[in-house]
């Protein structure tokens, strides 16, 4: 069995190379984002201090976010949302750049992530050499139903279908049987409402 420890930027610097100094001894696969992004500097203390893999930039929005730290070894993992920094083309241009300095892939795929974006994730994963490893959220009855060509799980492997694209498509008559309610998730909780990131 391998750990992952999400952190979600949630700590000081100084914390978060407590704890990554701290962590050692379980072998981490890695430390999720350790520090905030505005704290990206404090990764090179970290890294010095610390021999714990590091995963960083779940809240980036720009792949150029991710260069000063492939280009200095700062990171083993790239955590990337793909819509959040544009799509396919610009992942897997940070994949092949990644690739290239020693650095693997861990793309973002949270329990709000549409089964379109995982199938994106999915068929990067499969393009690109460095893969380290994938997030998968459980998908419900009700996603398999409105989103047809969902990728199959099985023994932690992940299938997905031959059709062309991404393999997936939406069946909007059965999306209307399922209306958005509006609500805020309660996982949510540690943002404000407008979404920025809080931390306590």
């Amino acid at each position: 069995i391998e750990f992952i420890h999400d952190v979600h930027e949630r700590v000081t610097p100084v914390a978060a190379i407590n704890l990554a100094k701290t962590l050692e001894q379980y072998q981490l696969f890695y430390l999720e984002d350790p520090v905030a992004p505005e704290n990206i500097d404090w990764l090179k203390m970290l890294r010095q201090q610390s021999s714990t893999p590091i995963s960083m930039g779940e809240l980036f929005v720009n792949v150029n976010e991710w260069k000063p730290l492939i280009d200095n070894r700062l990171i083993d993992y790239i955590r990337c949302h793909v819509s959040t920094i544009g799509g396919i083309t610009p992942a897997k241009k940070l994949a092949v750049y990644s690739e290239l300095n020693g650095v693997r892939t861990a793309w973002h795929g949270p329990g709000d992530i549409s089964p379109v974006g995982v199938c994106a994730n999915m068929h990067l994963d499969l393009s690109s050499p460095n893969f380290g490893i994938q997030e998968y959220t459980p998908m419900n009855d009700a996603l398999r139903d409105v989103f047809p060509g969902c990728p199959e799980i099985d023994h932690g492997y992940a299938y997905l279908n031959d059709k062309p694209g991404l393999g997936i498509d939406i069946d909007e008559a059965k999306a209307a049987k399922y209306p958005c309610e509006g609500g805020i998730p309660s996982w949510t909780m540690a943002r404000t409402p407008d979404g920025t990131a809080s931390r306590p």
